[in-house]
């Protein structure tokens, strides 16, 4: 590749979601140690030297405490406090957003088609909507046409669990709109551009959108 072509070349995905789902609850348990240190190499040590997670091995520690620091690295300080102390439900929704800033995939996905069908009113998202997703997206990123067929289905498995948990999509594969509290509107809403983009709900007063 030149270097015209490599100035341009989109950065590569990354795809290590494949650790736990939304991590809603990890994240209940290591946010407000790191409200009191300020510091996530402290956090990690306390949460495995503690095993503050409660899992049965330190390898299975190791990883979920990786997974959810990660996680909870993407949001401000202001954020991850708010993990602590808000409801089961705006954490989940915080929890979201999260992965949707981590994982540039997700958060495309969430946006360009869970969003999409639902301000066109497809009422469902399947395996086969995701599938058509990365398919496009590997036309750019060649770290998607390398995947092995079982690592795909893997973080599409991961990716509608995470959409399940976070109660945006039912059982039966029905998108659910978000009913975000207000104080959670106002965060996500601040953001530029707006993390609202990827919740399956109508645009927000002065909120500009590709539809």
């Amino acid at each position: 590749m030149n270097d015209a072509a490599a100035s341009v070349a989109p950065l590569r995905y990354a795809l290590s979601f494949t650790t736990g789902t939304l991590l809603a609850r990890e994240a209940a348990l290591l946010a407000p140690l790191y409200v009191q240190h300020r510091d996530w190499e402290t956090v990690r040590r306390l949460a495995l030297d503690g095993n503050v997670l409660q899992v049965r091995t330190h390898s299975t520690g190791i990883r979920l405490v990786r997974e959810t620091l990660k996680r909870l690295s993407a949001l401000t300080d202001d954020e991850v406090a708010l993990v602590a102390e808000v409801t089961a439900s705006e954490r989940s929704h915080l929890m979201w957003a999260a992965a949707c800033r981590r994982y540039e995939l997700i958060g495309e996905f969430a946006e360009e088609v869970l969003r999409e069908r639902f301000l066109l009113l497809a009422p469902t998202l399947d395996h086969h909507d995701f599938d058509s997703f990365v398919r496009s997206k590997a036309l750019w990123h060649e770290e998607l046409a390398e995947i092995k067929d079982s690592t795909l289905r893997k973080l599409r498995s991961n990716v509608f669990r995470m959409l399940k948990e976070a109660g945006l999509l039912s059982v039966a594969g029905r998108i659910m709109p978000a009913l975000l509290s207000e104080r959670l509107s106002v965060v996500l809403g601040s953001h530029t551009p707006s993390d609202l983009r990827f919740f399956p709900i109508r645009p927000m007063a002065g909120e500009v959108t590709a539809l």
